[in-house]
């Protein structure tokens, strides 16, 4: 039961947008740049974004050695050109819009841990760095194993260090605190708790259907445009797009005294990921070892590859050095044929911006404004 202020004031909006995550968000604010007289909503089953934009690594990555080479195994040098520079123009885009001390961004630059059987990369890193200096305008890939004795890895698994100089890490709590208090300044509003069951497109607007978990009823919205950023759940609402959940399990340390490493670290393409932060080290990854698991979009802790992140840390990153687990998180991130997130107009009212392969934090800000313009074009 609705009051008649409540259908009065809170129905209709110019545009709705399922997900309050990073491309949610920016899309919001993309959109407000655009039609600044617009009323705007953003829409967010949870108290928090759902999926990975505030349960991730903090990473401002663009792609590895090893993880950029296995590409090109199997994709054109001009696609995973087109990817790197995507990721490069989105985190720009996010840096200039929020500024990197309310992000807590670093521009340190990245190493990546090379195996054994990895050693061959070494060898590619002047035709990578060929390949991507119309993106980067620098070399971006240099050896730096002369780094290997002062970060303490362990010499048994890593035989090689290369160092990425067009990478950072930032706090990913401050970013969307950011961007949720920008959306907020420029009038935005933003509904938590809200879950969208369903919409109808009709010929001058979009009905959305919104669960009411309080009242337990439901709430019918009306809008002018329905744009769908909910990354691995889109398949809940949009079935037939080609999004597969993956699942990211995180740790983190508590303090560790005289912690030797420094910076954002990779390993087995990209698999593996880890960074100090507050002198502690944060560490995730390990999907690759259970993958039908971890194509799921239940929130939940897998413990083999909990314990296979504890057993790396212990053998690999921290060698020798007495640490504990102070917190153990999963994040939801979103795959799918090929590494290209989709952006695009489902129809002529309905929009999308998912699936960015868990590069969420580079790629987002791009693929909202990227969507903000094919809206703009439709009306």
């Amino acid at each position: 039961m609705f009051s008649y202020w409540e259908q009065q004031s809170f129905s209709y909006y110019n545009h709705i947008i399922v997900g309050a995550g990073i491309v949610g968000l920016s899309l919001a604010i993309e959109l407000h740049e655009r039609f600044p007289q617009s009323r705007i909503m953003v829409l967010e089953r949870g108290l928090l974004p759902t999926g990975a934009s505030t349960r991730n690594a903090g990473f401002a990555c663009m792609g590895s050695v090893t993880e950029l080479l296995d590409d090109l195994s199997h994709t054109a040098e001009t696609e995973v050109i087109a990817l790197f520079a995507a990721r490069k123009k989105g985190l720009e885009k996010l840096r200039h819009r929020l500024g990197d001390d309310r992000i807590g961004y670093r521009a340190d630059g990245s190493y990546e841990l090379i195996g054994e059987q990895e050693t061959d990369a070494l060898d590619k890193l002047d035709y990578l760095n060929t390949l991507l200096l119309p993106v980067t305008g620098i070399p971006a890939f240099r050896p730096a194993s002369e780094y290997m004795g002062s970060f303490g890895f362990s010499t048994r698994h890593t035989k090689a260090l290369i160092e990425n100089a067009c990478e950072g890490a930032l706090h990913s709590g401050k970013m969307m605190r950011a961007l949720t208090d920008m959306a907020i300044q420029k009038g935005i509003e933003i509904k938590t708790g809200a879950e969208v069951m369903r919409f109808e497109e009709e010929v001058n607007d979009v009905t959305v259907t919104v669960k009411d978990p309080f009242r337990k009823e439901v709430w019918l919205m009306r809008c002018d445009t329905l744009s769908i950023c909910t990354n691995a759940f889109t398949r809940q609402l949009l079935l037939d797009e080609d999004v597969v959940p993956g699942r990211g399990q995180v740790l983190v340390t508590d303090s560790i005294p005289g912690l030797r490493l420094k910076g954002i670290f990779h390993f087995d393409k990209g698999y593996y990921y880890f960074r100090e932060i507050d002198g502690r080290v944060l560490f995730g990854g390990g999907r690759n070892i259970d993958f039908e698991t971890e194509n799921t979009t239940e929130i939940a802790l897998n413990q083999q590859i909990q314990a296979d992140l504890e057993e790396k840390l212990s053998t690999i990153i921290l060698p020798g050095v007495a640490f504990t687990i102070a917190q153990r998180w999963a994040g939801i991130m979103a795959f799918g044929a090929t590494k290209q997130p989709i952006v695009k107009a489902v129809s002529e009212r309905v929009f999308g911006a998912f699936r960015m392969g868990g590069m969420g934090v580079a790629l987002g800000s791009n693929a909202a404004e990227r969507l903000a313009e094919i809206i703009a074009q439709k009306l």
